[in-house]
């Protein structure tokens, strides 16, 4: 705390980052017997940005002097305010995260997302980089000016107009430790963990794609009952091999940034699962493979070696979805604010309705409108960033397990 008569000083380093910068200043201020109040320190593309407020209890002018004298010995330059506003050394915590995603981030977008903030008396507390790859990931923390319920929905609303001009992907989370809290993630699977939709691969060996692409998409857009549908789709099924089963399931492809997602997760120790209107005999391989640890998804009735066109047991629709989840959180001791929810379709609402954060990803309008957080590019891994996650924490992580960076 700033005594009375002390002065505060406030120091900014800024020039090419290199070793002992900061041992050089603060052995200038451990002579002058100076008081910490703050630090903050920013390396940008190898440019350093270091400020330093402290309290001077005598002669602010000469520490001024020497640390001007010093900082010139290491080819530096620095700014010193004497008199610095102390009352701002107590740092108040950011109100929101907000999540800005583009390829590329333009100027432009960001001048937008800029204007919109201050339109909203929200002030931009810090910005740092999160992604590089595959898309532009830029993290910044806001103080909102009222901070209420309202504030979240406001800025979503202020911000999804910004995102749909600019291209950008925006997402508007609470900061704090609730954000940091995350232990659980539930994908779907069909267009969201793997590209594609199995039953129409299915429905390709009988020849009925058409006719179950055509049934899909209606549920998809929340124009069907998802459970009826369903049972349509499997009906034109009726006689196909189970060994085509086991075929789809070897020729599944995950989404892009899919395995890089499930993997980083599982480091951060997460539980991970699927919550699928698929099929169990489908998908239980790529579960192994992905090492995930629940799935929920319906089971095909098979007979002497053919399928018959029924569904086997409780249909996991949009409802089952969002049992599912509850009975994975709490097999887990895990609250559902603790939760997470990634999908693309209308039988995914209520699920994401009912985590912590629910993600649209690549999703159907109906979807997109009522999540906390939607995004359009075609990268599972942009999941990670929203999570506050950065590409070089993923990379890093991946060359400590050996595993050889690969941006194709």
């Amino acid at each position: 705390m700033t005594k009375p008569s002390a002065t505060p000083v406030l120091i900014t380093v800024t020039g090419p980052d290199k070793p002992g910068v900061s041992s050089v200043l603060f052995a200038v201020l451990t002579r002058h017997g100076v008081e910490i109040l703050d630090v903050e320190q920013v390396v940008i593309r190898g440019r350093l940005v270091l400020g330093v407020l402290v309290s001077a209890d005598h002669d602010p002018e000469g520490l001024q002097e020497a640390v001007e004298q010093a900082m010139a010995t290491v080819s530096m330059h620095v700014e010193v305010e004497i008199g610095a506003d102390s009352k701002r050394t107590a740092r108040l915590e950011s109100s929101h995260v907000i999540i800005l995603l583009g390829r590329p981030v333009t100027a432009r977008s960001f001048t937008e997302v800029a204007r919109r903030l201050a339109s909203l008396g929200a002030n931009i507390d810090a910005i740092r980089g999160v992604a590089d790859y595959p898309v532009t990931g830029l993290e910044l923390r806001v103080s909102v000016a009222a901070d209420t319920p309202e504030s979240d929905a406001q800025l979503r609303s202020a911000l999804a107009e910004v995102a749909v001009r600019g291209g950008l992907d925006i997402a508007v989370e609470r900061a704090g430790l609730t954000r940091r809290a995350k232990r659980l993630v539930v994908f779907d699977v069909d267009s969201t963990l793997i590209q594609g939709e199995v039953i129409e691969m299915l429905a390709a060996h009988v020849g009925v794609e058409p006719q179950v692409k055509e049934i899909t998409d209606a549920a998809m857009r929340g124009e069907l009952d998802f459970t009826e549908s369903l049972r349509r789709r499997v009906a034109l099924l009726e006689g196909l091999d189970e060994s085509v089963l086991d075929e789809v399931a070897g020729s599944l492809e995950l989404t892009p940034g899919a395995r890089t997602t499930v993997r980083t997760l599982k480091r951060l120790g997460f539980r991970c699962g699927v919550v699928s209107g698929g099929f169990t005999r489908v998908i239980q391989r790529l579960v192994d493979e992905l090492g995930l640890d629940f799935c929920a998804a319906n089971e095909l009735e098979i007979v002497d070696g053919k399928l018959t066109g029924r569904v086997v047991g409780d249909v996991v629709d949009r409802a089952g979805k969002a049992v599912a989840l509850r009975r994975f959180a709490g097999e887990q001791g895990i609250t559902l604010a603790q939760t997470v929810a990634v999908g693309d379709g209308a039988n995914d609402i209520d699920m994401l309705g009912a985590a912590g954060l629910g993600i649209a990803f690549n999703a159907k309008p109906a979807l997109r409108e009522v999540a906390d957080t939607a995004l359009s590019h075609p990268f599972l891994d942009a999941v990670l960033f929203v999570l506050g996650v950065t590409r070089a924490e993923v990379e890093a992580a991946d060359a400590a397990d050996g595993l050889e960076l690969n941006r194709l």
